[in-house]
């Protein structure tokens, strides 16, 4: 356990001197998600995962904003004596990476996203569309929580980490235009919960105008799952563009 604030974190490092490689998870999702890419990516890498604050075996807080969950980053990279890192981020965990690597360029390798850009539901409409989904899947949450799915949160803090997530999503062109390092997506095709047909697709353009400004910035693969299953269907998909990051 790593001690971060007012929490300490679960953390899980192989160990040895090849290239770190540090996972981030998605906004509700514990680390097991990364077992596949991780066997595909194999023992030529120092492979670092973690739960987030009140997911998996990590304790509860006070605080699940985003720049609470950017502290975190700090302070597992710290307790593990890392110095230079290629960043893996999904969804929530690919927001993340941006800003972090944004704010500490010299000691990032790469990152590579797995299914986020960068947009968001912003404003007061879709804050009210984020709650009203969380409201609906309050009973579900409990369920789906011993399968790294959920928090231990309410179906309102729940809602809350969305909201925030996704205003730092929609201000993220900048950021990426001007990465760097080499940023490197692997983007699903198909649909996730909670959008409508065919939005996620259309979502997706939203990359395109920081992949016309920033060269650092390409798209690795564009896999046929989607969002929730990338990691689990796509895992090679992602493991090369890891390999293709500690290589440049």
């Amino acid at each position: 356990m790593v001690p971060t604030d007012d929490t300490a974190v679960a953390v899980t490092d192989t160990g040895g001197s090849g290239t770190a490689v540090l996972y981030l998870n998605g906004a509700y999702a514990d680390q097991k998600h990364w077992r596949t890419v991780i066997a595909d990516l194999g023992p030529g890498y120092r492979h670092i995962s973690y739960d987030t604050r009140a997911r998996g075996k990590s304790e509860q807080s006070a605080d699940y904003s985003f720049e609470a969950a950017l502290r975190d980053i700090d302070a597992v990279l710290a307790a593990r004596g890392v110095e230079r890192v290629i960043l893996v981020g999904w969804s929530y965990g690919g927001i993340l990476s941006w800003y972090w690597a944004d704010r500490n360029p010299d000691r990032v390798i790469g990152v590579v996203t797995v299914d986020a850009v960068p947009y968001g539901l912003t404003g007061a409409a879709g804050a009210e569309r984020i709650r009203k989904l969380f409201h609906r899947m309050r009973f579900l949450l409990p369920l789906v929580r011993p399968f790294g799915m959920a928090a231990r949160m309410s179906a309102a803090q729940h809602a809350e980490v969305g909201i925030d997530a996704n205003e730092y999503a929609a201000a993220a062109v900048p950021v990426l235009s001007r990465s760097t390092c080499p940023v490197r997506f692997v983007l699903a095709t198909g649909d996730s919960l909670g959008s409508e047909k065919g939005e996620m697709e259309q979502v997706r353009t939203s990359l395109d105008p920081v992949l016309a400004a920033n060269p650092n910035v390409t798209v690795s693969a564009k896999v046929a799952s989607n969002h929730s299953k990338i990691l689990r269907k796509d895992s090679p998909a992602v493991a090369a563009a890891v390999r293709e990051t500690a290589a440049a």
